[in-house]
């Protein structure tokens, strides 16, 4: 029995939302875009008024005005996007437990054990997109099919506000002749390779040999070969499924160009500090971290390294990202923007060898100092108690880094 699956979304989501909280907004060309002042000055959304004008997401701010000289920019509000996005979910909970996100404004669904009550997919994915215009002042684009890649393909066929139908008898004459790239799991990396050997089209895709891109893309040659040709068998996770935390990680373009060690410290301590309490939410330790640094001219270079003793402590962390970061960077150039990520996580309460050569009572004192600051900032806020060095004024750290989010209930995060 053929699967029937639903994919989502929700058109132009951020400026979409804007719209809808500011009536005054509609049939004027808006974009969301970044603070100026702290070097986020591109374009993260835009309503399809100011489409028309050719304005692109992450163009700079003022390329998009050059291209249109009305365009109405306006912030972000990320903990309304928040709001919204769970809502959205709520609807689509009434028609199955098979929601799987694909970031904050997309979902796949499967209604296949729905249709013999609620009729189907089609009907079903038309019943969604009237319930979130008239409930939320949203719309979405819906694919349906009978598998994921296609009903996603599906939803980008049609914008905005439409339902496309693609089924298994027919799919060849719907989908055969589009570019390849329209596929997911077809980047521009993967799409420049298919180029050169003469592959533009999903069809043409198909028909490749699978040892021809096996040799080229491995696995993944052989996996969207399979996709052309409507063989993806892989389900749609339940709605409570929490992927595996594979690191955390937390990074910041700053005002202005870093152009010292001490002040990447002052920045790595501040990133750490979220790095650490969110590895304590999640029970996990980390074995190693990572960095990327980009320069002032917009290069980057990432490094790693294990640790000796797995740790969640937010100081140790810190400390050994700046370590390797006094090793491996040759300061040619300022520096733009710092990640830090904790890697290869692993339980909280997993048993571990020691090492005799590491001092992991140390470890150990610093991961339980952390505690104790964690529930004084659980009882009094997250700036009731700071590292010295991040008192100051003059750390560069952004101004706008900190995101309030109400959720529907009215509770703050």
């Amino acid at each position: 029995m053929s699967r029937i699956i639903l994919h989502c979304d929700m058109n132009n989501f951020y400026a979409s939302v804007e719209c809808m909280l500011d009536m005054s907004l509609r049939g004027h060309p808006v974009a969301v875009g970044g603070d100026v002042e702290n070097r986020h000055g591109i374009i993260l959304a835009k309503n399809y008024e100011a489409k028309k004008f050719g304005v692109q997401t992450g163009e700079a701010l003022w390329q998009a005005k050059q291209k249109c000289k009305d365009l109405i920019i306006v912030p972000p509000h990320y903990e309304q996007y928040l709001k919204y996005s769970k809502l959205a979910r709520e609807i689509y909970a009434d028609y199955t437990d098979q929601i799987e996100p694909y970031g904050m404004d997309e979902c796949w669904l499967d209604v296949s054990g729905s249709t013999g009550v609620m009729g189907s997919g089609e009907k079903i994915a038309n019943e969604i997109r009237e319930r979130m215009k008239f409930e939320l002042g949203l719309s979405i684009s819906a694919g349906v099919s009978f598998n994921k890649i296609f009903a996603k393909l599906g939803s980008d066929m049609k914008k905005p506000d439409a339902t496309t139908l693609i089924t298994e008898s027919e799919f060849k004459d719907r989908i055969w002749g589009l570019p390849a790239s329209d596929m997911l799991g077809v980047g521009r990396a993967t799409e420049k390779v298919l180029s050169s050997y003469g592959i533009h089209t999903i069809g043409e895709l198909a028909k490749t040999s699978p040892e021809l891109l096996k040799r080229r893309l491995g696995k993944c040659g052989i996996m969207i070969i399979q996709y052309a040709n409507g063989q993806d068998h892989s389900p749609v996770a339940n709605v409570d499924y929490e992927p595996p935390i594979k690191s955390v990680g937390h990074g910041v373009t700053t005002p202005q160009d870093l152009e010292n060690s001490a002040e990447v410290w002052n920045i790595m301590l501040a990133l750490t500090q979220d790095i650490g309490h969110k590895l304590r939410v999640y029970g996990k330790r980390a074995s190693g971290v990572q960095i990327d640094i980009r320069n002032s001219e917009l290069s980057h270079k990432q490094w790693q390294k294990q640790f000796e003793v797995r740790t969640n402590s937010s100081s140790v962390i810190a400390r050994e990202a700046f370590r390797l970061f006094e090793r491996s960077y040759s300061w040619d150039l300022p520096i733009r923007s710092v990640t830090v990520r904790a890697i290869n996580l692993v339980s909280a309460g997993l048993p571990e060898q020691l090492n005799l050569f590491e001092n992991c009572e140390h470890i150990d004192k610093m991961e339980r100092l952390d505690e104790t600051i964690e529930s004084i900032r659980d009882r009094f806020g997250k700036y009731a108690i700071q590292p010295a060095t991040l008192c100051g004024k003059n750390t560069k750290m952004p101004t706008d880094r900190e995101v309030e989010l109400k959720m529907p209930t009215g509770m703050v995060m």
